[in-house]
């Protein structure tokens, strides 16, 4: 076994113990090297990618825009530049066929990524069936198994996101549930919700799934101290701190040139 594999094993030993219900791992995430050293210095716990971030800022959309390759050689420049775990957005995984997303998890544990967030969005903008995902979750955790690396694989499921306010209902979080289930059957170890705010729904969710739950912070998502009471395990950022510091950035452009 390398001197990577090993450290690599700690670190991702390290980010599944953060998964803590209650005590959530709070993720504030990072696009690049720089902006990693910068999160991991104000004293974040394990470095996290947003991929609309990543894209944002090597000029691309999102939905897998970013070329894959120049995305795995960003995870390695960030796991190269902090001593903490780095969890990496792959969004679908960049392929059509499970095979593809094994690959491509390959590919992201080999450049240093110790866990990963993998949607089941499909490239018409829909959810894909539940059986396929669960198959491309399977094909990822085969693929880390096979390099020794106990990989976090983070469950997106994008119903609550692609959902109006209005259907947020009891309805679609059985849908969820329907999902959490088969994918934590299929290797699967957290699940994350974008789109999730009401407390009440969190709450039901949280209870009933068999993996941690990771939400992200969004306009009416619960205050930190209501998701700890109610038992949430993770809360990312998503593409907020990027935004956040673009703003900074151009307001300090437009008072350089005034």
């Amino acid at each position: 076994m390398s001197t990577q594999t090993s450290t690599q094993i700690v670190k991702a030993h390290a980010l599944r113990a953060l998964h803590a219900p209650g005590a959530p791992l709070v993720l504030f995430n990072c696009w690049d090297a720089g902006s990693a050293r910068a999160i991991a210095a104000g004293g974040a716990r394990a470095i996290a990618t947003a991929s609309w971030a990543v894209a944002a800022a090597n000029g691309y959309a999102d939905g897998e825009q970013l070329p894959r390759d120049l995305a795995i050689a960003n995870i390695g420049r960030i796991a190269r530049a902090v001593d903490l775990p780095v969890t990496a957005d792959l969004e679908r995984g960049y392929g059509a066929t499970p095979d593809d997303v094994a690959d491509t998890v390959t590919q992201a544990v080999r450049a240093g990524a110790v866990g990963c967030n993998l949607e089941d969005g499909d490239d018409a903008g829909g959810l894909r069936p539940a059986i396929d995902q669960a198959a491309r979750l399977q094909a990822a955790r085969a693929a880390a198994e096979r390099l020794d690396v106990p990989l976090f694989i983070n469950a997106r499921t994008d119903g609550f996101l692609l959902a109006a306010p209005d259907a947020h209902t009891d309805a679609l979080l059985d849908a969820t549930l329907e999902r959490a289930r088969l994918y934590a059957a299929h290797g699967a170890d957290g699940l994350f919700v974008p789109g999730l705010v009401d407390a009440a729904l969190i709450e039901r969710l949280v209870h009933a799934s068999p993996l941690p739950v990771n939400l992200m912070a969004a306009a009416g998502t619960p205050p930190l101290a209501t998701l700890r009471a109610l038992g949430v395990a993770r809360l990312s950022h998503g593409p907020g701190p990027y935004l956040q510091a673009m703003r900074a950035l151009e307001d300090a452009a437009r008072g350089a040139a005034a």
